[in-house]
């Protein structure tokens, strides 16, 4: 693999790299080398991930050969006359750091992981970090479908010494299936442990400690309790933060709890129920009797529920307004719970206490005696692992500072979220919900203060300077790259309107307005027929989507819409998820399919981590901003903090500038979806007013801003605005080729004429498609081959040319002397599915002429006047026009 000079090192690359990944290379090893923290923004497409990888385990591998020239030699014992030699030797610390790639999905690193096995840095050491649910091999614990269980099943195995697997971990790490592997992936892993007969799990483990890149979730790095259940050690690493712009929500999220009534009154149930069955284990021969419990007594069970009943009081005597709830201070955390004698002196064994009993449960659930238990114990113990997590005044004012605790009336679906935000909607009973939030993602990245350094990375970072004062961390060395593409390959437009004129905004008070929802709908109809491939939309939440989901198909938009493109809809299950994506694939794979549309919503799972390159992804409709709700409790007190903090900071955001913010990197994440790689294109229409905004555009992408500001892409109406990108997809396809299997899609066909007054006069049959169409089946019947490209364009439609109303017919052009369908007045939506159809069922066949338009001779030369063309004609005059 050829290497190129980058900041000083040789880096392996596959080709002569861009400019924007050699920039990009050059900022991470300058952070590496000067051991900086470094946020770096380069649009997705732009070979990010594998500039990333090659560049920092370039300057690994030189890093690693100086340490090995220079590495002191291991004293001889015999030559040693006192302790002191060897003490000194065995302190030296390895001066090479272990680099930590974590991005937010194992998707994502698989990816990552895939990159590297194909670079030219493949038998460097790496493994991947991953759960047990995805790595054990054991015949029964694999089965568990209770994430809990399994894992307490798995500790109480491995601590009982009952799984064969683990127990050959130790002799089997070194073999050289591990050993003399380069990267191991999850699959690998799996694989190899199959034949070796050990732990995949386990032996990630054993495999970290000498790998010089390591995989991981970054939540197991910025979450507490992660952190603590893999060991992970983060001493002289380096932590690359992939992905980043989910980063600051992960480390709010990670550290913050909910604890409700139900919860704690479940916690006392469970503990009863654990105290009655090693009572009856006593008095019986249980196989799984009660001496074998010795790490479990009736004695510390008794005391753990009269803490727990402390606990449910405590919540119970909180008063509260029913309608606000009550908001404290971080440092009340520490009152409430010593109320119920929880503090510094016991937590640890209370901990210890309650993953034995979870670890008892596994096993009783696993032998069919009992259901599964332990959910609310394990939001305790979760709870005072934060807390408690350092007994220091400095780290009791962060929690003050960084926290609130807000106790509201308990919700009726505590699991249930909407667009990445709890549920208000409040339970009929008294119980309590105890929130424990944190608002400061400096609270989280605090912990990484220890590493050698941080590199956060993303496509949509920007604006940065905000990102950086909340995480709290200084970021010397930024970088905004451009995007790789060029003005002919993106086509950006705000749709601020639809055909009818109805404005298209998707604020609060208008996104239930019918009007609005046909708008969109029809909006994308006319679309449709012009965009090849896949369309993606992406909702600003699920309600919306449901909404138009509902309205278009009462209204019969979406049976238009489907004729045009199958419609795919974002499943909320992880399994109908998987069965969608695969169909939604097949059908753009399909030589005989005109594409299909991926019905989707921001921050939902399609809008990161999945690829649309090329025809899986020709453009994207972004119809309004996801703003998180409004009056949720979470958002309205994250304002207050921020407003309250940037009166001592001015470097602060304020809250309504990160209320925005929010809405607008969801935004900017869904429109990295449409381009993936430098040959890509793609459009991206802004179906909402707001975007026109100053203040929305200037919190776009910086790539996307200028190509929104070129001339046209807002302000247009609608007729030239489908012109527009009608012209764009058929020149990109010149100019950058079609894929193997091209997808099929309307060609409105070129239409003759001999001046340009001709034309934009013929134009006006096509601001809705109708007359095209027409058009379009008559020049088929006389020559059905064309070497024409499958997209044409529309040309520049006069503003006096408007859709008046719902008569299709009465809205052609004035030209027109007559068309005579045999005086049919009835018509239906038309149909898209790409051919005429003929009607088995009978229907009548009747004769159409196309009357000679004197005025328009210019517009149809080949067809010649009074010419008449026969055919079938099918009972609805709306099917002539299904093309």
């Amino acid at each position: 693999m050829p290497k190129f000079p980058i900041a000083g090192y040789s880096v392996d690359f596959p080709f002569e790299p861009y400019d924007v990944q050699k920039a990009y290379m050059e900022k991470v090893i300058q952070s590496l080398e000067s051991n900086q923290n470094a946020m770096l923004e380069s649009p997705t497409g732009t070979g990010k991930t594998l500039s990333l990888l090659c560049s920092s385990l370039a300057w690994l591998l030189v890093k690693k050969a100086e340490y090995q020239a220079t590495k002191p030699m291991v004293p001889d014992l015999k030559d040693i006359d006192n302790l002191e030699s060897l003490q000194d030797f065995l302190n030296l610390k390895p001066s090479t750091p272990k680099i930590i790639y974590a991005s937010r999905t194992h998707t994502q690193l698989s990816q990552a992981m895939q990159e590297m096995k194909r670079s030219g840095y493949a038998n460097v050491k790496a493994v991947v970090i991953g759960s047990r649910n995805q790595m054990c091999i054991h015949p029964e614990i694999s089965k568990e479908t209770n994430n809990s269980n399994q894992i307490n099943l798995c500790k109480y195995a491995v601590k009982k010494k009952q799984c064969s697997y683990h127990v050959s971990v130790e002799h089997r790490k070194d073999h050289e299936e591990f050993k003399e592997a380069g990267v191991i992936d999850i699959e690998d892993l799996v694989t190899k442990g199959k034949k070796l007969h050990t732990c995949p799990y386990y032996v990630a483990k054993e495999l970290y400690k000498e790998a010089d890149m390591v995989f991981m979730p970054y939540n197991y790095i910025l979450d507490p309790k992660a952190r603590r259940a893999n060991q992970i050690d983060l001493t002289n690493t380096i932590v690359i933060l992939d992905e980043g712009h989910n980063v600051e929500k992960m480390c709010e999220d990670s550290m913050s709890l909910q604890l409700t009534s139900t919860d704690v009154a479940s916690a006392i149930t469970d503990v009863g129920f654990a105290m009655e069955k090693l009572a009856q284990q006593q008095e019986t021969s249980d196989p799984e009797g009660y001496e074998e419990r010795k790490d479990i007594s009736l004695d510390d069970l008794a005391t753990l529920k009269e803490l727990l009943l402390a606990l449910e009081k405590t919540i119970d005597v909180i008063q509260l307004d029913f309608k606000k709830g009550a908001t404290f201070g971080g440092e009340y955390i520490y009152d409430f719970l010593s109320q119920a004698s929880i503090n510094f002196q016991n937590f640890k064994a209370i901990l210890s206490l309650i993953d034995n009993i979870l670890q008892y449960f596994a096993v009783i659930a696993v032998s069919k005696t009992s259901g599964t238990k332990g959910g609310g114990l394990q939001k305790l113990a979760d709870l005072l692992v934060i807390v408690f997590a350092h007994n220091t005044d400095e780290y009791r004012e962060k929690v003050t500072k960084c926290y609130r605790v807000h106790v509201d009336t308990e919700e009726q679906n505590t699991y249930g979220s909407r667009d990445g935000w709890k549920s208000t909607k409040p339970s009929s009973t008294l119980a309590k919900q105890f929130n424990f939030w944190c608002f400061s993602p400096a609270f989280g990245m605090d912990f990484l203060r220890g590493v050698r350094n941080v590199i956060i990375t993303s496509g949509t970072l920007a604006p940065m300077k905000p990102l950086i004062s909340e995480m709290g961390i200084d970021m010397p060395i930024q970088l905004e790259n451009p995007h790789i593409v060029s003005t002919e390959q993106v086509c950006v437009k705000v749709v601020s309107q639809g055909s009818d004129k109805e404005p298209l905004i998707s604020n609060y008070n208008n996104r239930d307005n019918p009007k609005y929802i046909t708008s969109l709908g029809r909006t994308i109809l006319s679309f449709a027929p012009v965009i090849p491939g896949g369309v993606l939309i992406f909702f600003p939440s699920y309600g919306l989507m449901s909404k138009c989901q509902s309205a278009w198909q009462e209204s019969g938009l979406w049976t238009q819409i489907s004729n045009i493109k199958t419609i795919f809809v974002e499943a909320r299950n992880k399994i109908d998820f998987q069965d969608t994506m695969t169909e939604y694939y097949a059908r753009i794979r399909d030589p005989t399919s005109r594409g299909a549309i991926f019905m989707a919503v921001c921050r939902g799972k399609v809008s990161e981590g999945l690829d649309f390159a090329d025809l899986n992804g020709r453009a994207v409709f972004i119809p309004g901003l996801p703003f998180p709700p409004l009056f949720d409790s979470r958002v309205v007190l994250k304002k207050q903090y921020l407003d309250e903090n940037r009166r001592n900071n001015s470097e602060m955001i304020s809250g309504n500038d990160w209320y925005c913010l929010e809405a607008s990197r969801a935004v900017n994440q869904a429109i990295g979806r449409v381009i993936r790689h430098k040959n890509d294109y793609g459009a991206i229409l802004l179906c909402d007013s707001r975007f026109r905004q100053p203040q929305q555009k200037n919190q776009l992408s910086k790539w996307v801003q200028g190509h929104l500001n070129s001339p046209g892409s807002n302000g247009i109406t609608f007729g030239p605005l489908i012109g527009e990108v009608s012209r764009f997809f058929r020149n990109a396809e010149k100019k950058f080729g079609n894929p193997e299997h091209q997808i099929k899609r309307f060609d409105y066909g070129t239409l003759p004429s001999t001046s340009s007054t001709s034309s934009r006069k013929a134009d006006n049959f096509l601001q809705d498609g109708g007359w095209g169409k027409f058009i379009k089946a008559m020049e088929e019947k006389k020559n059905s081959s064309s070497s024409q490209s499958v997209i044409d364009t529309y040309k520049d439609v006069p503003e006096t040319s408007k859709l008046q109303n719902q008569d299709f017919l009465s809205n052609l052009d004035g030209g027109v002397q007559s068309i005579d369908f045999n005086d049919v007045t009835s018509y239906e939506a038309a149909s898209s599915s790409g051919q005429l159809e003929s009607n088995s069922t009978g229907a009548r066949k009747r004769k159409y002429r196309l009357v000679e338009n004197d005025k328009r001779e210019d517009l149809l030369p080949e067809l010649g006047p009074e010419r008449e063309i026969e055919q079938e004609l099918p009972e609805k005059r709306v099917d002539c026009l299904k093309y």
